[in-house]
C-alpha cells in the first residue's frame, strides 16, 4: 500500500514542491524589478544591471520558467547557483549562523532547486507534456 501511495503521490509532490517554490522565488523577482508585492516604504529600486536588479531579472525569469515547468533542470540548476552566490556575498559575512545573517531562505532555495534540477519537474510541467507528445509521436 505505501509502495503505491509513493509511486502516486512522489511526483505529483515533486511538481507542488517546484510550482510553490518557483512562485515565492518569481515573486521576489517581481518585487525588486515591478515594485510588486510593493516594496516597504523607504525601500529605493535597484539600479539598472546592479547585481540585486541581476538577481531580480533571474528570480523573475527562471522563476517564470520553473512555474510553468519548461527548461526546469537547467534553470533549477542556475537559481540554484544564485541563491548559492546570494548567501555568499550577501548573508555569510554579516554572521556564521544562518539564522542570524538572515540567510536561511536562500539556502533553503539553493537545496531546493539542486534537488529539482537533478529529479526533473514532475508530471505536471511543460517540460512531461513535451516529453509524452515526443514519445506518442514515435
Amino acid at each position: 500500500m505505501t509502495d503505491s501511495l509513493a509511486t502516486t503521490w512522489a511526483p505529483r509532490l515533486l511538481s507542488v514542491l517546484r510550482i510553490v517554490a518557483a512562485l515565492i522565488f518569481l515573486l521576489h523577482g517581481s518585487q525588486k524589478l515591478l515594485g510588486f508585492p510593493p516594496l516597504a516604504p523607504n525601500a529605493v529600486p535597484p539600479a539598472f544591471l546592479s547585481l540585486s536588479w541581476v538577481a531580480g531579472a533571474l528570480e523573475l525569469v527562471l522563476g517564470g520558467l520553473m512555474l510553468v515547468g519548461l527548461f526546469t533542470r537547467p534553470a533549477a540548476f542556475v537559481a540554484s547557483g544564485e541563491m548559492a552566490f546570494a548567501y555568499f556575498i550577501g548573508h555569510a559575512p554579516r554572521n556564521i549562523f544562518p539564522t542570524l545573517n538572515g540567510g536561511d531562505a536562500a539556502i533553503l532555495y539553493c537545496f531546493v532547486f539542486l534537488y529539482i534540477a537533478a529529479a526533473g519537474a514532475g508530471p505536471w510541467s511543460v517540460d512531461a507534456m513535451t516529453r509524452r507528445r515526443g514519445e506518442a509521436a514515435a
